[in-house]
């Protein structure tokens, strides 16, 4: 009888935890379809909307806490892509304390996303780098979302990746910018 239990064990898909980051001014939409969509499947960490918890301009206090109470304790960082996405200096120090953590990061291209003038679309800087180094998973939404097991075969494709082709030389944002 143990037998068979450990035969289901493993055979079980492993829950893993998921930080999402995103620019809540404008995805927020997104963000809650995924939490509707896959909260039973996925251990999504609270969306404690740092920036109005913590309220400081600190940046390595606020890496601190981004890496203590959010990317700590998650396999893997989901970063919503939209419109504003790459002027966010949350994003983009969220992104860093997984890049320092050496956690995966898959990165999520919604349909609100700009495009530039090569029709490329625009992302965050320290995404960019890690996109380019081949750290960083980059979908579409809808391939992203299209089934439990599409976001599964995502995240373990991200954890998987090998740690020295992580690209983390940036200076962190030292505030918002604005889309050109």
């Amino acid at each position: 009888m143990s037998h068979l239990l450990s035969s289901f064990a493993l055979s079980q898909p492993v829950k893993r935890a998921v930080f999402i980051s995103y620019h809540h001014g404008g995805d927020q939409a997104y963000y809650d379809a995924f939490v509707n969509a896959f909260d039973g499947t996925y251990d999504i960490l609270s969306d404690n909307s740092l920036e109005r918890e913590i309220d400081s301009d600190d940046v390595n206090y606020v890496l601190q806490r981004i890496r203590d109470t959010c990317v700590k304790g998650s396999s893997c960082t989901i970063v919503l892509c939209g419109a504003e996405t790459p002027w966010r200096k949350y994003v983009d120090w969220e992104i860093e304390a997984t890049l320092e953590t050496e956690h995966g990061i898959i990165g999520v291209n919604l349909p609100t996303s700009k495009k530039n003038t090569l029709g490329q679309v625009t992302v965050p800087n320290r995404l960019f780098d890690n996109i380019q180094s081949k750290y960083v998973v980059w979908v579409n939404w809808n391939d992203f979302t299209a089934s439990s097991s599409s976001v599964q075969a995502y995240i373990e494709q991200a954890i998987a990746k090998p740690k020295q082709t992580i690209v983390n030389t940036r200076e962190a944002m030292a505030r918002n910018g604005t889309p050109p």
